[in-house]
């Protein structure tokens, strides 16, 4: 070592940033001295209502300083948690003004993830982003990207990916517990029908046409960021919001990226050569009632072509081998891996696996755990690796391309059709029409 004084927040960022960075970050301009790296992040939250509420909740080891939402009435439970921390509306006033920030928290909707996101790397900060990473497709490659350019710490919030099941389904799978897998079956048996997140009711099956007015404590302009402009309605916000394509992913991005993650992960797929999708009530406003999205993936080395089925608000044929009155997979969702040697079932959250039927799993001697395993929570990862550890699990250079393979189903399922699919250039090569949904188009004043 050179002998200079390390500033505290260049020991937090681990790496220095490239020159993609257009605004100098904090610790590269010099702080409080040199600090261990056990010292606290000074942690900012965005959209903090929903989920957000339970990712901040996992980093209170840490500073929470600064709260950013567009509605203060939902948000109002957390600025009460955490009286000490600034509270802002605009996201971009409080990167800009609050130079204190080490990391941000983002549980916006999803088609503000990824200008969000952006926004932040630029400035140096760490980022947690929920899932799914993005609302289209070029927006998660450019996010990886990004991230990596940047040097920064990052995580999707699939807290499935810290836990042990999807490492059981890795180090089985290498194992050979049931020889060379070239087909899967995925599910999520929820439906948004009637209109809204899985249990939520709702009177609107279509864009409303009543326009109340806008609740005072609601920004709506900033709510609806880079969305197509379209009047205020209880129908989007809060919480209802996944069911619409302008601003939502479905559960295609919801559980898609929870239950394909362990598939995507042991199976090392990459990006497909197509996707075929056939979907129930398609619409141009909401999400289908039901779909079933059909993936080809080339082989990787030496591992074979895979054949993926997504069933989306349905579930797959009971394999032979199931006994009779065992549940396949978790209540709401899983993955059944058919090898050339047997099939084993994992749930929505990788929970399990399990062979069947339960005699194999009875006589299998599973292998020796080879994945290091997470210590803590999902969120616990991230921390690490902003304070200078090994990268997180869902960093974006992992989560940005399994998130583009789940919403490459969305395209699919836009079309209601088969599209070929041209990883390298990034574009539908049998159905140009489909590409406007691989980069959707930003309202006037918005850009990543």
């Amino acid at each position: 070592m050179s002998g200079k004084r390390i500033d505290r927040r260049g020991f937090l960022a681990g790496t220095a940033m490239t020159a993609a960075v257009t605004v100098v970050p904090r610790h590269v301009l010099g702080g409080a001295g040199h600090s261990p790296p056990s010292e606290k992040l000074n942690i900012a939250g965005i959209g903090i209502g929903g989920m957000g509420k339970s990712n901040l909740r996992q980093l209170e080891s840490e500073n929470i300083v600064a709260l950013c939402d567009v509605d203060h009435e939902y948000a109002a439970p957390v600025f009460k948690r955490y009286p000490k921390a600034k509270v802002y509306t605009d996201y971009r006033k409080m990167l800009d003004r609050q130079k204190d920030i080490d990391a941000v928290v983002i549980a916006t909707p999803d088609h503000t993830h990824a200008v969000i996101s952006m926004a932040a790397m630029r400035r140096g900060k760490h980022v947690y982003c929920q899932k799914p990473l993005t609302h289209d497709v070029y927006e998660s490659r450019m996010l990886a990207k990004a991230a990596k350019d940047a040097g920064v710490a990052t995580q999707m919030g699939i807290q499935g990916h810290s836990g042990e099941g999807g490492r059981l389904v890795c180090e089985w799978i290498a194992d050979g517990a049931i020889g060379e897998v070239a087909e899967v079956d995925a599910w999520c048996s929820l439906s948004y029908y009637p209109f809204g997140h899985a249990g939520w009711s709702s009177k609107w099956s279509r864009r409303p046409k009543e326009t109340p007015p806008v609740p005072a404590t609601l920004d709506w302009d900033l709510w609806l960021g880079p969305a197509p402009k379209r009047p205020y309605h209880p129908a989007y916000h809060p919480a209802v919001w996944r069911c619409w394509w302008d601003f939502g992913c479905g559960m295609m991005g919801d559980r898609g990226a929870h239950t394909l993650d362990p598939v995507f992960w042991a199976l090392k797929l990459g990006q497909p050569t197509s996707v075929e999708a056939t979907s129930l009530d398609l619409n141009p406003d909401t999400h289908p009632v039901a779909s079933i999205v059909t993936y080809q993936f080339p082989a990787r080395g030496d591992l074979p072509p895979v054949k993926l089925t997504w069933y989306d608000g349905l579930r797959p044929p009971r394999p032979a081998e199931l006994e009779d009155g065992r549940r396949m997979g978790h209540t709401e969702g899983g993955a059944l891996f058919k090898g050339s040697k047997g099939k084993l079932v994992a749930g929505v959250y990788g929970e399990g696996p399990r062979l069947i039927p339960e005699s194999r799993m009875k006589a299998y001697k599973t292998p020796e755990k080879t994945i290091p395993r997470v210590e803590g929570s999902h969120e616990q990862d991230w921390v690490r690796a902003c304070k200078g550890g090994k990268k997180a699990g869902a960093d974006f250079e992992y989560s940005g391309p399994l998130t583009e393979m789940c919403l490459l189903g969305n395209v699919a399922r836009r079309v209601d059709a088969r599209i070929e699919w041209d990883a390298a250039d990034m574009k539908v090569t049998n159905l140009p029409e489909a590409n406007k949904y691989v980069r959707t188009q930003y309202r006037e004043g918005w850009s990543l």
